[in-house]
């Protein structure tokens, strides 16, 4: 029995052995414990393998490029063109919103997207002497939005251009009346004018244009207007640099229309006048023309507007002095029909030289006429109708003095 009781004793104390190491091993720094907590089945770990955690990348997104954004006019711009665009360009974005505003009334201008929403444009005009605020609102690609307020002048009044046409839009005139514009600033840049105003004929006739100065423009057709044609005058003035910073203010389309043709044939030589319509002779007259000192200008003379049922000359207002055999004074006539502002009418010739009518010619110019001619003139021919002056052996009148433009051959009418 004492064998027995040895082996036991001896397991016994392998045991206590055992369990005095682990104490000693916890006791040491737990060297053993982290071994053992760092194994996992199938793995093999060394004596002295350390295990350190590693913690896991949290996704991050990239940050959104920042936008861009171009605007024209620039802010703080002055004196901006009414009729240019105002634009707002984003780049690495969209704009999300475009307000364009009067300043002073908060009137909007209308406008739209383009380029898949990166670019907005105006699509009404502005006013001339304004103040517009712009506010723009892009969106980058990540949703953030941002804002831009902008502001600007457009062209001040002083620079503002006009002009007025004559004859009036839905005037009637006669064949020989050429198209005057009268521009309210002086015009340097004469082409760009000249393209932005169309003209068109129903008679198909074509034309040319021809400045007398930098503030007067002429157009005529080669030949006389075709009777009954109706004349259309686009102008597309509206922004039109007119030079010099002076800038068009307006568009619109006028119309003309020209009646039959009536045209007088004033014979200084055989001291006659013969009235013809549309070719057909209907009145004949005698006449008295200008003497030997003041002749009858001769070409073509054109109606103007200005009638004088009565009518006051003054000696003077044509240079004649006191002492002049030819001053004449101051006379009074009726049926007076202007032909030139320097001072020719056609009109009832004085009690004195009512009985040389068609035997002498004795005006300081004028065409006189019966009472019977006269008030046919004054009654049946208007403005624009022609006046063809012959056998006179005076020059033509110039031609702004009134209408002279078709004594001009038509190959060197175009003129800048």
């Amino acid at each position: 029995m004492s064998q027995p009781d040895q082996s036991k004793k001896s397991r016994l104390g392998l045991k206590i052995a055992l369990a005095a190491v682990v104490v000693l091993a916890i006791g040491g720094g737990g060297i053993g414990v982290a071994a053992a907590n760092s194994w996992l089945p199938g793995e093999h770990p060394s004596a002295t393998q350390t295990e350190t955690a590693t913690p896991s990348a949290v996704p991050t997104t990239p940050a959104a490029t920042p936008v861009t954004l171009a605007l024209s006019p620039k802010t703080g711009a002055t004196s901006i063109n009414p009729a240019d665009e105002v634009t707002a360009l984003a780049e690495n974005g969209t704009v999300y919103s475009a307000v364009l505003k009067e300043a002073a009334t908060g009137e909007t201008i209308d406008g739209g997207l383009f380029i898949s929403g990166r670019k907005w444009v105006s699509s009404g005009p502005l006013k001339f002497a304004t103040d517009y605020t712009f506010d723009v609102t892009t969106e980058d690609e990540a949703g953030n939005r941002s804002t831009t307020v902008s502001t600007f002048t457009t062209v001040p009044a002083s620079n503002e251009a006009d002009l007025a046409m004559y004859p009036a839009s839905g005037s009637t005139v006669g064949v020989a009346q050429p198209l005057q514009f009268t521009f309210s600033e002086p015009v340097k840049n004469k082409e760009a004018v000249e393209k932005a105003i169309s003209i068109t004929a129903s008679s198909g006739q074509k034309g040319a244009f021809r400045w007398y100065s930098d503030t007067l423009l002429r157009y005529r057709a080669e030949d006389f207007w075709a009777a009954n044609t109706k004349i259309t005058v686009d102008m597309k003035l509206f922004g039109v640099d007119f030079g010099d910073g002076q800038i068009g203010n307006f568009n619109k389309t006028d119309v003309v229309q020209i009646g039959n043709k009536v045209e007088m044939v004033a014979d200084a030589a055989n001291l006659k006048a013969s009235i013809y319509i549309n070719g057909a002779l209907v009145k004949e007259y005698p006449v008295t023309m200008g003497d030997e000192r003041f002749p009858s200008a001769s070409g073509y003379l054109v109606l103007l507007s200005d009638k004088q049922r009565n009518a006051h000359f003054v000696a003077s207002s044509i240079g004649l002095k006191p002492g002049d055999p030819a001053n004449y004074g101051e006379v009074d006539v009726e049926y007076a029909s202007r032909l030139t502002p320097s001072g020719e009418f056609i009109h009832q010739a004085t009690d004195s030289a009512m009985p040389y009518l068609g035997q002498v010619n004795l005006s300081h110019g004028c065409i006189g006429m019966s009472a019977e001619g006269a008030s046919w003139v004054f009654n049946n021919m208007g403005t624009g109708d022609l006046v063809h002056v012959v056998g006179s052996p005076n020059e033509t009148i110039a031609p702004t003095d009134g209408f002279g433009d078709w004594n001009i051959p038509f190959a060197q009418y175009a003129q800048r």
